[in-house]
């Protein structure tokens, strides 16, 4: 039987995006409970690229005076509302990088709760009860059962944590724009999220061909599963796959891609989804572009619970999982952050508890 529900929280977070980097350890409040929340005490957090474009301001101001980041959370279920019935005390699960939606919409009634207008952000943003949600650079953290999920057992937590934004990132745009065998896709920069694309797209049965400016990633490519590499610093490097793609997804975090070049491979009609959000727009877009097969580009926002408990049990099935750079404690948040920031990360960093 459960105790009570927390009431507070303890966490690493910030108070100055000029100063992203001067963690301090704050006690918070946990958001009210309700009879269909689940708390978890927080085992691992992944440090995501998510977490450097907001602590560093990239994306905007903090909305809060402090905020604790973290959005790829596993743990231990300490407590459940009345109306929990998916989930138990002392069952191993992960939260994403979405904690509420408002589940009555089309939206949400159509599993497509992450696209929900009232949707809460683990971190950096407001519950409707006027909390600010927190995250997993922390001890506990509280979510509607709609946002948690199972990790099977044949995952490592550590493993686990980054599919919970990562993942699910790349995994949700391959699957619903057809990714499967028969089709082939390309996969633009290998880095945190594209390393898991590569992986993904293979599982899903497609022919992976991926597209990098570094030569240093080909190796990497093809042990993840890619059956070609290219690199987009060589001349003319679209030439021999024009009208050969059928899908492009750009992981690439940067302001200026060759998109003129991409696009041209893709088939009629084809699409390039990026799930890179820089922190400037992009350079020399225009409608022209898309004029020559009828491609279109578009972006998307993380995935579904569906999606999420569908991503999970082919990384099972698959052994898909991330390259993690290091497993390291907490306290050293900072450390993570800034090898993230200066691209030195392959490819992913996940954080281990050491609070109390």
């Amino acid at each position: 039987m459960s105790s009570g529900p927390a009431t507070h929280g303890k966490g690493y977070g910030i108070s100055d995006t000029k100063n992203y980097q001067d963690f301090t350890i704050k006690e918070f409040k946990l958001k009210t409970p309700e009879p269909s929340d689940v708390t978890l005490s927080i085992e691992c957090c992944g440090v995501c690229g998510s977490d450097v474009h907001t602590i560093t301001g990239g994306w905007g101001p903090l909305s809060d005076d402090w905020i604790c980041p973290g959005h790829e959370i596993v743990g231990k279920v300490t407590h459940v509302g009345d109306a929990v019935t998916e989930f138990k005390v002392g069952q191993r699960v992960g939260v994403g990088a979405q904690v509420f939606a408002c589940l009555k919409c089309d939206r949400c009634k159509n599993d497509n709760e992450n696209y929900c207008p009232e949707q809460v952000d683990t971190y950096n943003s407001p519950y409707p009860d006027g909390v600010m949600a927190q995250g997993g650079y922390s001890t506990v953290i509280r979510a509607n059962e709609r946002f948690v999920f199972a990790i099977p057992d044949a995952i490592k937590s550590e493993d686990a944590a980054p599919m919970l934004c990562a993942g699910l990132t790349v995994f949700s745009p391959l699957v619903r724009n057809g990714t499967g065998p028969g089709k082939t896709v390309g996969i633009v920069g290998v880095g945190g999220l594209g390393h898991f694309a590569v992986q993904f797209a293979k599982a899903l049965g497609a022919k992976v061909i991926v597209f990098s400016h570094s030569a240093n990633k080909k190796d990497d490519s093809f042990k993840l599963g890619a059956n070609e590499f290219v690199l987009t610093s060589d001349k003319e490097f679209e030439k021999p796959y024009f009208d050969k793609l059928d899908f492009i997804l750009s992981a690439a975090d940067a302001a200026k891609i060759p998109l003129k070049e991409l696009l041209s491979m893709l088939k009629i009609g084809g699409k390039l989804v990026s799930v890179g959000l820089p922190d400037e727009p992009w350079s020399d877009m225009s409608p022209s572009l898309m004029n020559p097969n009828a491609s279109c580009i578009s972006s998307t926002h993380i995935g579904s619970k569906k999606e999420v408990n569908a991503m999970l049990k082919l990384a099972a099935e698959k052994g898909v999982k991330p390259i993690l750079h290091d497993i390291i404690p907490m306290s050293k948040a900072a450390e993570a952050i800034e090898s993230v920031k200066t691209n030195k990360v392959r490819y992913r960093y996940v954080l281990k508890q050491d609070l109390e």
